[in-house]
């Protein structure tokens, strides 16, 4: 039960807090890791094999790394005092839930967005997309907004929680070790895993096995939304429609089955560095993309987060009162 505990008080805590402004985050350190490692290797290894090579080293160390630091952190400080150990836990679980900081970030967009300050808006969304967005319409702005919310809703928020809620039930394991893991493998795939250079080989690892990683929490996540809407089946129907188009096996379905759900269509033409880019259309253009749909669609990802909180809690309780778990 304690590990669900620490799960629960870690949301708890990313739900008031976030992540606290001028406070070193982990993953910040993560990325600089990535980025001193990925300097050496562009510098000494310039054929593919040995690239691919590199990039399968650092993949391997960067992910294993953060997992077996964040435990073995958690295992210091409570020799020092139990509940110091639990504390420091809950800390490092909740920086790896970024629920609040996308309701943050969709915030920060949307607030000078209402206030028809688009030059505002445009250069707060360029700190949270890789698009161009110096020319960005309203809609355009809305559309690169709802695609960044939906994407990151599996990645950010519930791929974590799930990883946490495995490592719960893995005995000698702590929910925070599986969870850093899998945010450090998340954090490799957005700073290597590309397919054009200095990443094209480099990068190969760490991008395929964040795809297989995020696979299974993105068909959970997209399952409990089916539960949530009450409508599974159409948005199961939409998602095998329109997400086997993106090459993305998961960003995709992630994105298109909140625009199932909230009638809307994303995807288009996106620039990146001046060339223009068309990603599949996902969805039907039912209704226009609004600040309300953006704010209905993180409703939803809070209300799958839950579900799955409350569920596991039920699970827990159920098997402790009738001597499954003791």
């Amino acid at each position: 039960m304690t590990g669900y505990s620490v799960i629960f008080i870690a949301a708890i805590l990313d739900y008031l807090i976030g992540d606290p402004v001028n406070i070193h985050h982990p993953v910040q350190t993560i990325g600089w890791v990535i980025s001193s490692f990925t300097k050496l290797i562009n510098k000494y290894c310039h054929h593919r094999l040995s690239q691919r090579l590199a990039g399968l080293f650092l993949g391997i160390i960067v992910i294993i790394g953060s997992g077996a630091i964040a435990q073995l952190i958690i295992h210091i400080a409570a020799c020092v005092h139990p509940f110091l150990g639990i504390a420091i836990q809950i800390i490092l679980l909740a920086s790896c839930f970024a629920g609040r900081s996308l309701r943050n970030a969709a915030t920060a967009v949307l607030q000078p967005l209402e206030q028809s300050n688009l030059s505002v808006a445009r250069s707060i969304l360029r700190n949270y997309v890789g698009r161009d967005t110096e020319n960005l319409t309203t809609p355009e702005i809305l559309r690169a907004t709802l695609e960044t919310v939906t994407e990151n809703a599996t990645d950010g928020v519930m791929a974590p929680l799930f990883y946490a809620i495995v490592g719960a039930l893995i005995p000698g394991v702590e929910p925070v070790t599986l969870a850093m893991a899998y945010k450090a493998s998340s954090t490799l795939d957005s700073m290597v895993g590309y397919l054009y250079p200095p990443y094209t080989y480099l990068g190969w690892f760490s991008a395929r096995l964040e795809d297989r990683l995020t696979w299974l929490p993105c068909r959970l996540h997209i399952f409990t939304l089916g539960i949530i809407s009450r409508k599974p089946l159409e948005i199961w129907r939409i998602c095998r429609r329109d997400a086997i188009k993106d090459p993305s096996p998961n960003s995709g379905w992630s994105e298109c089955s909140y625009a199932a759900i909230l009638g809307v269509q994303v995807g288009g033409i996106n620039w990146y560095r001046g060339v223009a880019k068309h990603k599949p259309l996902l969805g039907d253009p039912t209704h226009p993309i609004t600040v309300k749909s953006i704010y209905h669609a993180l409703n939803l990802t809070r209300s799958s987060f839950l579900f799955w909180l409350g569920t596991i809690g039920l699970f827990l309780l159920l098997g402790i009162t009738q001597g499954w778990i003791k």
